[in-house]
């Protein structure tokens, strides 16, 4: 789910920070400019993990900023293909489920990919779709803020589009898809009984 990832980078430094420590100035500087941000096929930085080297300081003519090469090391969001997390619902429609990690919320769940039989029910109340999962006589229901724990099927960087329509969602440079559709996926709850009998 986390990688360490290497990353070479000239860094202009504003000269006010050029009173404190160097490595404490670049560092800042990267954390503003990569945190939280992501990086095609590498996935979302978490956090400035080191700074390995930093040379080639040059200052251009009627500039003023020091212009650094800097290789540091990046930690890096991205699951892999296969993986099992569990997430938290925050919004459930005809269409499927969207999850959140907390720090990154851009995960789906397509209906195709929820366990069969499945049925929807409108709730006028919250408005939201509410989805049950009906194997038998009992009715497993998914509701809002249940935790989910679901198995990677995609992760995908998609192109800036150059005109996003009025009514669409907000763009999100990463996407990540999953599945809930096998023995102990799905809400944690549905499980419960399963785990303690296991233990």
């Amino acid at each position: 789910m986390f990688y360490l990832s290497r990353i070479e980078h000239s860094l202009r430094l504003p000269p006010s920070l050029l009173s404190l420590r160097l490595q404490d100035a670049v560092k800042g500087e990267l954390e503003k400019l990569f945190l939280d941000k992501v990086i095609s096929n590498l996935g979302l930085c978490i956090s400035v993990y080191d700074i390995q080297s930093i040379k080639d300081h040059f200052i251009l003519p009627n500039d003023g900023h020091p212009t650094l090469t800097v290789v540091f090391t990046l930690i890096m969001f991205r699951p892999f293909v296969g993986e099992i997390i569990t997430a938290k619902v925050i919004e459930s429609t005809a269409d499927g489920l969207r999850l959140s990690l907390g720090f990154f919320d851009d995960i789906y769940i397509p209906t195709h990919r929820f366990p069969t039989p499945c049925h929807k029910k409108d709730d006028s109340k919250k408005n939201v779709v509410l989805w049950y999962w009906k194997p038998s006589d009992d009715e497993f229901s998914i509701d809002l803020k249940d935790q989910i724990r679901f198995q990677v099927e995609s992760v995908n960087y998609p192109k800036i589009p150059i005109e996003q329509p009025e009514n669409s969602k907000p763009f999100a440079p990463m996407e990540v898809k999953g599945s809930i559709d096998f023995d102990g996926l799905g809400p944690v709850h549905w499980w419960q009984d399963v785990d303690e009998e296991a233990s």
